[in-house]
């Protein structure tokens, strides 16, 4: 399945959808992939902190703030070990198009507001 989705701030749509193992996602041109494991661990995880989470969102190159969604998303003691993202140089960016994956599975809300946007395990 293929699911139509918004960036949380709402400036961008794509598409994502999993299959063998890997979540990809793509913004017009480009293409990104993330292990597929890391819908249901951002979900363990969330429950385990059990209140909103900054999604904070930043390209691979810029440093991940801690205590976001984009800094657990490469942090070096979340289960993989670090980057979820499969393709370097499109590694980061998690905490822009993993959340509404989980939010679209009824896993999560998310805010949708232009800036600052946070998320919550359901």
């Amino acid at each position: 399945m293929t699911w139509e989705l918004t960036t949380p701030s709402g400036g961008a749509t794509y598409t994502a959808h999993l299959e063998d193992g890997v979540l990809h996602c793509q913004v017009g041109t480009t293409k990104l992939s993330y292990q597929a494991r890391c819908v249901e661990d951002l979900h363990l995880w969330l429950k385990s902190v059990g209140d909103w989470v900054p999604l904070g969102s930043a390209d691979e190159q810029k440093p991940a703030k801690e205590g976001t969604v984009e800094g657990w998303g490469r942090a070096t003691d979340n289960p993989v070990g670090g980057w979820y993202g499969l393709r370097k140089g499109y590694r980061g960016r998690f905490g822009m198009y993993v959340p509404p994956v989980l939010e679209v599975l009824g896993l999560a809300e998310v805010e949708h507001s232009p800036r600052n946007d946070r998320m919550r395990a359901l």
